[in-house]
């Protein structure tokens, strides 16, 4: 029980707290400097706003664009990146070999390749999920790398002093001991797939979260605009905790 309210109990109670403190700021100061509602509206204006593409449909209409875009590419993206990484883990060679273009690519940010595909592939699904790949890949390569490669070499040996074969070592050691870096990847990877498809619809689209932004932002809906920047903080916390909640349950073992 002390260990829970030392960890996710403190968090528990800290971030609603955290949420009314940032919402009563926030109040004050668009009060007390009066400003415009298309320069920062106040909560009340969001709220309502917001209830009101929520009652319309409007909002799960563009939220249901986004979560498909995500998902294909948070799919995409994790499935490459682990069998690369693990690929390069195993043979220095191959890395030293392609790891240099592969550091290269990402020197070009998201947004910049972002035109190319909606060129490509057009405005549908498919060019937003490459961007969401595109976005996550290096992160999740780099943390399978480095969690194959922290494996005990002890414990490689062990394994092949009982004769374990390639297939054996990889899901009783390899697995379960490069997991919790793995994980780490994947938190990374699941915040920023939401990113990749925001950017991509910033591009080109004609749904999506990064679509309504967009709008907003063209027709002066400042409230539209938070309001869907509100649903996107809640989609990525929503996500980090899941795969926070899945690190503790299958690392229980490690406790």
């Amino acid at each position: 029980m002390a260990g829970w309210l030392n960890g996710y109990g403190i968090g528990l109670i800290a971030f609603p707290i955290g949420v009314m403190l940032l919402i009563g700021l926030w109040s004050l100061v668009s009060k007390v400097g009066n400003y415009p509602t298309f320069i920062l509206p106040d909560p009340e204006s969001v709220f309502f706003e917001l209830k009101k593409i929520i009652i319309n449909g409007v909002l799960w209409f563009h939220v249901k664009a986004t979560l498909v875009e995500m998902a294909g590419g948070l799919m995409l993206g994790l499935g490459t990146a682990t069998v690369l990484g693990y690929i390069l883990a195993k043979s220095p060679f191959l890395e030293r070999l392609i790891g240099p273009y592969i550091v290269a690519s990402q020197s070009v940010p998201a947004i910049a390749i972002a035109p190319l595909l909606i060129i490509w592939f057009g405005t549908g699904k498919i060019s937003k999920i490459l961007v969401c790949a595109l976005v996550v890949f290096f992160p999740i390569l780099v943390n399978t790398m480095v969690g194959i490669r922290s494996v005990d070499t002890g414990l490689k040996t062990l394994m092949r002093s009982l004769h374990a074969n390639r297939w054996q070592t990889f899901i009783m050691l390899e697995v379960p001991a490069s997991m919790p870096v793995l994980l780490g990847g994947l938190k990374i990877g699941v915040t920023l797939s939401v990113i990749g498809a925001v950017v991509g619809e910033f591009v080109g689209a004609d749904r999506g979260l990064g679509y309504l932004i967009n709008l907003a932002k063209g027709i002066f809906n400042t409230s539209l605009m938070f309001s869907a920047l509100i649903v996107l903080t809640a989609i990525s916390l929503s996500l980090y905790l899941l795969i926070t909640g899945l690190e503790k349950w299958l690392l229980d073992w490690r406790d």
